[in-house]
């Protein structure tokens, strides 16, 4: 498997949507930054906030684009023709409806599920959709017409400490995976299951 280059947390900009659940992607990367002592910086020429530092041994760039959601690929794709990063080198951490909170999944490739930022960064990446995908559970509010209100909406106190706790699971993990050990890294995420107490 090629090596990962950057990590991207998917959000939408602004103190009114930073709790939000659409923001879970952002709050992994933020969580990983804190962790490894990464300070991130606004760049404007990449739409986002963006560090670069030292994961375990491995040179990562991080990035949380400070667009809407509905346009996080452009701020994907300055990155990636700017260093030259190919796709599959690439993780998207983004919120997931169909798995519970407490829970994460790792997928290479795949549609974008009607997630607007997934289907932006396939878009800006020339259709493209090799990239890996870290999913944060969040649940489903029950119909599909209640979607944009609960993603746009703040998880409850126990349902967010289920996400947290995940995260913090994801961000062990996280050297696992950049050394290339993509078995074990699936196999450690994917039996992650912090039940809301």
């Amino acid at each position: 498997m090629s090596s990962i280059k950057l990590i991207v947390g998917l959000a939408n900009p602004g103190s009114q949507y930073q709790d939000t659940r659409h923001n879970a992607g952002a709050w992994y990367v933020e969580e990983l930054a804190r962790a490894y002592n990464i300070p991130f910086k606004v760049e404007s020429k990449f739409h986002g906030l963006f560090a670069k530092g030292l994961i375990g041994s491995e040179e990562i760039k991080l990035l949380i684009p400070t667009t809407f959601m509905n346009v996080s690929g452009k701020a994907i794709q300055a990155v990636a023709n700017f260093y030259k990063i190919a796709p599959e080198e690439i993780l998207v951490a983004h919120d997931e409806l169909d798995i519970d909170p407490g829970t994460l999944k790792l997928k290479k490739g795949g549609g974008h599920g009607g997630h607007n930022g997934l289907r932006d960064t396939i878009s800006k990446l020339g259709n493209n959709k090799d990239f890996i995908r870290l999913r944060v559970g969040i649940g489903h509010p029950g119909h599909k017409s209640q979607v944009t209100g609960y993603v746009l909406g703040k998880p409850s106190p126990d349902d967010r400490n289920a996400i947290n706790l995940a995260i913090d699971e994801a961000v062990r993990e996280t050297p696992t995976l950049l050394n290339g050990d993509w078995d074990k890294a699936v196999q450690r995420l994917h039996s992650v299951k912090i039940g809301a107490e």
